[in-house]
């Protein structure tokens, strides 16, 4: 799958992801690193259909109205250690992915994930 990792995620994130075989990009990965503007990120998310993932939920609002991210996880734990988000995220990885299948908008925390639409 796909990934596009938001500024307010961790790097490793990304990085984990790739050893896992996933094609996966942080927005320091990018030429504007992490000041790269939302629009920028929601026209990447399009033309290489990748899954954006971010703690903003101004790209909620940007997915309802202009059906911008191609996909979005929307990750709502609140302040949280990176390696416990890690955690979170990498086992619950085969979950989002088969969920991507049928859906472009999920939303994970600690308790639960949210399948939107």
């Amino acid at each position: 799958m796909k990934f596009l990792v938001d500024a307010q995620l961790p790097h490793r994130l990304s990085l984990q992801l790739r050893a896992l075989g996933h094609d996966a990009v942080h927005t320091l990965d990018l030429p504007l690193g992490n000041r790269t503007p939302d629009a920028e990120l929601n026209r990447l998310s399009m033309r290489e259909e990748r899954v954006l993932i971010t703690k903003d939920t101004d790209f909620v609002d940007s997915l309802i109205v202009k059906g911008v991210p191609h996909k979005l996880l929307l990750v709502a734990t609140g302040n949280i250690p990176n390696a416990e988000l890690e955690r979170l995220f990498l086992r619950n990885l085969e979950t989002l992915i088969t969920g991507f299948a049928d859906h472009v908008f999920i939303e994970i925390d600690r308790e639960a994930i949210r399948f939107h639409f």
